[in-house]
């Protein structure tokens, strides 16, 4: 009698743990994207409280330099640029609606930095991790040349992702911990009035950003 009440509470527990595990929720598979858009302060907000975006780093990549310092990337003689990577699950958020936000935010005709920034390290990039990512790239820049309302070329490059090095703890997040510098920066810098004028006629923007699948 004894050992048939310890097997069924055995048997108990042992259904118990399994149904545990079985209702464990899924590590969602997350996927990255890697953007350069000048100055990483600006590219962190637009992606920041997006659905499905987990985190945003600001970094350097592109260049030869391991672990490079802000000191070093802003001398231009590193190759690097800087950047936001992007931490996000594409079941909630696809990478098109990534795409749609970079080109947002960035003016797409400067192909020697951004706005009032110049150099190497202020250029506009897609960083793209696998061919997937570089496909929609090539396809949302295509659409947005074909359709875009203003006269000027497209100068954004498409390369294939490299090491990433996130930038020092005071560069992260910056328009959380420096609201006033970051606002006062990005008008001063001209860059919501040059947004304004390259992106208001939508049409590209929309256009550019199409499900392409």
């Amino acid at each position: 009698m004894l050992i048939r009440i310890v097997f069924l509470m055995l048997t108990v527990f042992s259904m118990t743990t399994i149904d545990a595990v079985a209702e464990e929720p899924k590590t969602p598979e997350l996927a990255k994207a890697t953007f350069a858009g000048g100055c990483f302060w600006c590219m962190v907000q637009p992606y920041e409280t997006l659905p499905g975006v987990l985190n945003v780093v600001s970094g350097y990549t592109g260049g030869d330099k391991k672990n490079p310092t802000y000191k070093e990337v802003s001398s231009g003689k590193t190759g690097h640029f800087e950047a936001v990577q992007i931490q996000y699950d594409p079941k909630l958020i696809s990478y098109n609606k990534l795409l749609s936000i970079f080109w947002r935010n960035i003016d797409p005709t400067n192909g020697k930095g951004q706005f009032c920034d110049e150099g190497s390290q202020y250029r506009s990039a897609i960083f793209y991790h696998d061919e997937e990512q570089k496909r929609l790239a090539e396809s949302s820049k295509a659409k947005l040349e074909k359709h875009k309302s203003f006269p000027e070329p497209i100068a954004t490059m498409i390369i294939p992702a490299s090491d990433f090095y996130p930038a020092e703890d005071y560069h992260q997040y910056y328009y959380r911990k420096k609201p006033l510098t970051y606002k006062f920066y990005r008008f001063t810098c001209g860059r919501d009035s040059r947004l304004d004028t390259l992106w208001r006629d939508d049409k590209a923007i929309s256009q550019s950003s199409e499900a392409d699948s």
